[in-house]
């Protein structure tokens, strides 16, 4: 069965028969005939699909690209987040194509069909270690919100902690334990993404809250004389300090990373020919809101910004009702990650089933693997967030190795393959350069993060 078949009402009719095979589709499409009760699902809305892929766009990496203009500036800042919006399009344009021509219906079909067994595992592997990181944020982030986190010796209170003092049971581990018992697992329950249409919605509006809240902080500290001008240019004296500047890449890399999450949307999508439109409205509305919350956000705390920016909310902004703003921005976006979660981690678990099972019946046909998957996942998730001190880490190495893969180099690897010669000579250009910008960004971020860590831990025998 094919994602682009030559009439679109057929295509149509195509996808709805299709359903059950889409829990499995980043993975290895199964028998059509294998029915799962899923019959009279009708297809996906535009709109609801914007608001899914928004979500999979929008999650933790907003709260990193202020810490990103402290790196390059507000003008170099924002021209590589608008860069990055246009590659993001450009390499789903890819995939969508090549999926159409191959008859592929999920990113491990267009793999496996350019570069076999071998080529679809690399990109399960990929999904697998971008979103358990990305997911591991999520959990950090929340943890940070609620319980407090150190930073550079110094406490920035949660919000349980400033409305009730510290207790056993708002400690950081506690209040993680009851949210992904609470509210992680029930979400991750639900078996095809379109049920999260409503959730993801709200979501979005929370994200909007969030940036509508900051926006108006700024716009009244700007008024009152309080902010200073930023730095609209990256602060280059050295080579230490050029390289820094490539430690924003894995972060710019992984705040557009929706690839995993392309096909299972177009293959729920009523009318599959609206997917570009899909794309490339919720890359507009999520490039719209990343650069507003990094112009803010950097305007409003200047060089003092954290690399997670909720955790500056936690401070005397110097205006009326500033407490209350304070909380209201960390559990509005608190609230937004807990329902980005089910959207990132319904390919995480596809992925994982089809890399350990990839012969296995449809995994929404069977309920003790589909549970037991995910509460592996979820367990394993958990106790990432609970070791790992930073979201700028988890970031950094998910941006510098998975997310580039899923983002830029597998998209051009396969345009570069070409087996079914679609490609044109303006596509493979921009495939070599997508694959040279990436691969030597990431290495030297990498090289710049290992070296400062180096620097960093050597320094107290000095």
């Amino acid at each position: 069965m094919t994602i682009g078949s030559l009439k679109p009402t057929k295509e149509k009719k195509s996808r709805k028969s299709k359903q059950v095979v889409d829990e499995k589709v980043p993975l290895l499409p199964t028998k059509q005939e294998e029915d799962t009760g899923f019959d009279e699902f009708d297809g996906a809305s535009f709109t609801g699909a914007v608001f899914n892929l928004s979500t999979t766009i929008v999650g933790a990496g907003i709260m990193a690209l202020p810490a990103t203009m402290k790196v390059l500036g507000l003008v170099l800042g924002i021209a590589m987040i608008i860069f990055m919006a246009f590659l993001t399009e450009a390499s789903i344009e890819m995939l969508l194509r090549f999926s159409r021509v191959g008859k592929s219906s999920s990113y491990g079909g267009v793999m496996g069909d350019a570069y076999g067994k071998f080529g679809r595992m690399a990109l399960q592997i990929c999904v697998l270690v971008n979103n358990v990181g990305v997911l591991i944020v999520y959990m950090i982030i929340i943890g940070d919100v609620l319980s407090g986190t150190t930073s550079s010796g110094i406490h920035h209170a949660g919000v349980l902690e400033g409305w009730f003092g510290v207790y056993w049971w708002n400690s950081r581990t506690f209040v993680l334990l009851v949210t992904t018992l609470a509210v992680f697992a029930p979400l991750a329950c639900l078996k095809r993404i379109d049920s999260l249409k409503f959730t993801s919605a709200l979501s979005v509006a929370l994200a909007v809250v969030f940036l509508v809240i900051t926006v108006g902080i700024t716009v009244m500290k700007l008024i009152n004389g309080s902010i200073s001008m930023p730095r609209l240019l990256p602060d280059v004296t050295d080579v230490t300090s050029f390289l820094d500047l490539f430690t924003v890449v894995p972060v710019l890399v992984t705040a557009y990373i929706c690839h995993y999450n392309v096909h299972s949307i177009d293959n729920e999508l009523e009318d599959n020919t609206k997917i570009k439109a899909v794309v490339r409205s919720s890359l507009a509305l999520c490039s719209s809101v990343y650069v507003m919350t990094s112009l803010f956000g950097f305007l409003l705390f200047g060089d003092a910004t954290l690399d997670d920016v909720l955790a500056n909310f936690d401070a005397d902004l110097g205006i009326p009702y500033g407490s209350l703003l304070n909380d209201v921005v960390r559990v509005s976006y608190a609230a937004h990650l807990m329902l980005v979660f089910p959207i990132v981690f319904y390919p995480l678990r596809l992925n994982m089933d089809g890399l350990l099972f990839p012969n296995a019946r449809p995994l929404a046909s069977d309920n003790l693997r589909f549970a037991l998957i995910s509460c592996g996942l979820i367990g394993l998730i958990f106790l990432g967030a609970n070791f790992i001190p930073s979201i700028w880490d988890a970031f950094q190495f998910t941006g510098a190795t998975a997310a580039v893969c899923i983002g830029f180099i597998f998209p051009a690897a396969i345009s570069l393959r070409d087996r079914h010669n679609i490609a044109t000579k303006k596509d493979k250009i921009l495939c070599i350069i997508m694959i040279v910008l990436a691969v030597f960004s990431n290495v030297v971020a990498i090289y710049s993060d290992a070296y400062a860590l180096f620097k960093k831990n050597a320094s107290p025998s000095e």
